[in-house]
């Protein structure tokens, strides 16, 4: 089978694609076909191992490897046909069409995976194809845990740091069918995109610092990992929330002091990326109450023009790799 691998450390160009032997199921696992995958700064970030979020730089080199990657595949977030079931697997049936997450086990850059099925792994939304069903679970999994962390109410104004990027997207959208009233942060060239998914103001962060303005909130979701934390508690109204999905190291110390001597809450919970999640997330796409934006679709050919894509921060949505024609 084909997969998009890398064998060092560095810039978009050291992915290639390379032969390896299809993988068989072993107890308990799935034997995937993976049809498409959704690209993600982890990705870009795993592949040059340079991170905006430094606190967990050697954790994560011991982990993944210290002078090379340990796993050469990469690719977490994905959209499969089921091939083959490993033995004692009776949750899906082969020809299941599912959606969900490889976690830090990776490898969904490749035609075939095999998972075990107690992963976050569910049947695909009836009304999405498999290029926007792999655009779900990073953004979405992440977008639901905060915003029901945010206990977001009728009317409450809810801004969203960074809503442009694969989690803000889903953010935005679950945050609005929960009644909040959205402001959203990004670059201009976004503006157009999060108004359509129903951003009720926009704050363009070139022109203009939403912490220096008088304007303040029941909600902030930051997804900026060097935003200033203390400009932005300053933002929220007297039992205001502010929640992270990219936090600093300090930003998992500061909240202490903010719950403990004000009347504000400070919310740093890392996603579990759990299955009921995942399928409250279909329920919600079936329903149209939320769905996925694709920027671009590339084949595995070419990974480099797709992992550039995502580096360059002008797409308008997510960027979706295909590993081969869905049927």
């Amino acid at each position: 089978m084909k997969v998009i691998a890398y064998d060092h450390y560095g810039p978009p160009n050291v992915l290639r694609l390379k032969e390896v032997p299809k993988p068989s199921p072993k107890i308990g696992e799935l034997l995937l076909r993976v049809r498409a995958v959704e690209v993600t700064k982890a990705d870009c970030e795993l592949r040059s191992f340079r991170f905006p979020v430094h606190w967990f730089w050697l954790p994560l080199r011991l982990t993944m490897g210290i002078t090379k990657p340990r796993r050469q595949v990469l690719g977490s977030y994905f959209a499969a046909e089921i091939e083959a079931l490993g033995e004692g697997a009776s949750k899906f049936e082969v020809g299941d069409r599912i959606f969900g997450t490889a976690h830090l086990r990776l490898g969904a850059y490749g035609e075939y995976l095999c998972l075990p099925e107690t992963y976050p792994l569910v049947t695909m939304p009836s009304n999405l194809s498999f290029e926007e069903a792999a655009a779900v679970p990073l953004g979405g999994l992440n977008a639901l845990h905060f915003m029901r962390l945010a206990e977001i109410e009728q009317g409450e104004s809810v801004l969203i740091n960074g809503a442009g990027g694969s989690i803000g997207i889903f953010a935005l959208q679950i945050a609005k069918d929960l009644g909040g009233h959205v402001t959203a942060v990004d670059r201009s060239i976004k503006e157009g995109m999060l108004r359509q998914i129903g951003a009720d103001h926009f704050i363009d962060y070139s022109k203009s610092d939403f912490t220096k303005s008088d304007q303040k909130y029941d909600v902030i979701f930051n997804m900026v990992a060097r935003a200033n934390y203390s400009a932005a508690i300053k933002c929220l109204k007297p039992g205001g929330r502010w929640l992270s999905g990219n936090p600093q190291f300090f930003h998992l110390i500061k909240p202490f002091l903010t719950n403990l001597f004000s009347d504000k809450r400070a919310i740093t919970k890392f996603a579990g990326e759990k299955e009921e999640e995942l399928i409250a997330l279909k329920d919600m796409i079936e329903a149209k109450r939320i769905k996925p934006v694709v920027d671009n679709v590339y084949p595995m050919e070419e990974a480099v023009l797709a992992h550039q894509r995502v580096e360059n921060e002008d797409r308008l949505g997510a960027v979706v790799l295909t590993m081969g024609r869905a049927k």
